[in-house]
């Protein structure tokens, strides 16, 4: 992916931390033309020109083969997100946009691992970082995550949808230069609960957690029935949809940009982005995977770089 990239324009420094061995092997394999130059942090910024690649050197354990996982380098893949995560909290980066990783085999070294966002958290001593994917047509925010559906509802409370809520909110007003968001929200149950025939969540949790927002100044609807929360007509001078779980929200989303949807996580004292799919070990070393998310993913850091060096430099 990182070889893909380094043939665009960015209107910003790209620098990649990887084993530089692998891209050589990799651009070789894919007979891919690229120069792989040293990034000197004490060198001024310089734009990113195609078919360049500034990095910053980590070392891999063992070699790296297309598409097939090695428990050996699952550190090193921790210390690329770790490098990248420090580099933001120093100042040496202004936002690290991050591929996607397996969990399990990272999961095999014994380290509890449930994914970028929770290890990034960590890092930023940050307790509560909030998932947003967002495309040209919508963004959607999920209350709760990688979660199998039988454990959904007990997840939901009212702090959880508190917290999720109110940090998506500031966050777009901070971040977006969205004055005073408009939140859709969905139900968790059909029909959003039909007055609790069909479910209960909605009058015991979601619209006691929604109505506490609505005192403190959120502009909020719902919570809406789910099924046709996503049609124009719902979305008109709406800011945000607030998905209760994974699969409600994502694949009406996906269905509406699937490679031009960027994730990106809210909550964090720095910028981080990250693609909307997952590792496609199939597709490695074929040339037939597509950089496409990961380039909206780096132009999407970019912007939200541009925008805090703004906000920073105006008086207040």
């Amino acid at each position: 992916m990182a070889l893909l990239i380094a043939q665009e324009n960015f209107d910003a420094e790209i620098v990649a931390l990887v084993d530089p061995c692998i891209l050589q092997e990799r651009a070789a394999c894919l007979n891919i033309d690229v120069e792989l130059l040293s990034f000197k942090a004490e060198s001024p910024a310089q734009y990113h020109r195609p078919h360049t690649l500034k990095i910053q050197t980590l070392q891999s354990v063992t070699s790296v083969v297309p598409g097939k996982l090695d428990v050996a380098n699952s550190n090193y893949v921790l210390e690329t997100i770790k490098t990248a995560t420090l580099g933001c909290l120093s100042g040496q980066f202004q936002a690290m946009v991050t591929g996607p990783v397996n969990k399990a085999i990272i999961s095999q070294t014994g380290q509890i691992f449930s994914g970028h966002t929770e290890f990034i958290a960590e890092l930023c001593q940050t307790e509560f970082p909030v998932m947003l994917l967002a495309n040209e047509k919508m963004r959607v925010v999920l209350i709760t995550t990688h979660l199998p559906l039988s454990k959904v509802s007990e997840t939901i409370t009212i702090d959880r949808l508190k917290n999720v809520i109110s940090i998506s909110a500031a966050e777009l007003s901070h971040r977006f230069g969205i004055d005073s968001p408009h939140l859709l929200v969905c139900g968790l149950n059909p029909h959003a609960g039909e007055q609790g025939h069909m479910g209960e969540e909605e009058i015991t949790t979601i619209t006691p957690a929604l109505n506490q927002l609505r005192e403190e100044g959120i502009d909020i609807t719902g919570p809406v029935p789910a099924d046709t929360a996503f049609t124009p007509e719902s979305l008109k001078n709406v800011d945000l949809v607030v998905a209760m779980y994974h699969d409600q929200g994502l694949p009406v989303l996906k269905s509406h940009g699937f490679g031009d949807t960027v994730n990106i996580t809210l909550g964090l004292p720095i910028i981080r982005t990250s693609v909307d799919h997952g590792t496609a070990l199939d597709l490695a070393g074929t040339g037939k995977a597509s950089a496409s998310s990961l380039s909206c993913a780096i132009h999407q850091a970019i912007a939200l770089a541009k925008y805090e060096i703004k906000q920073q430099s105006e008086p207040h």
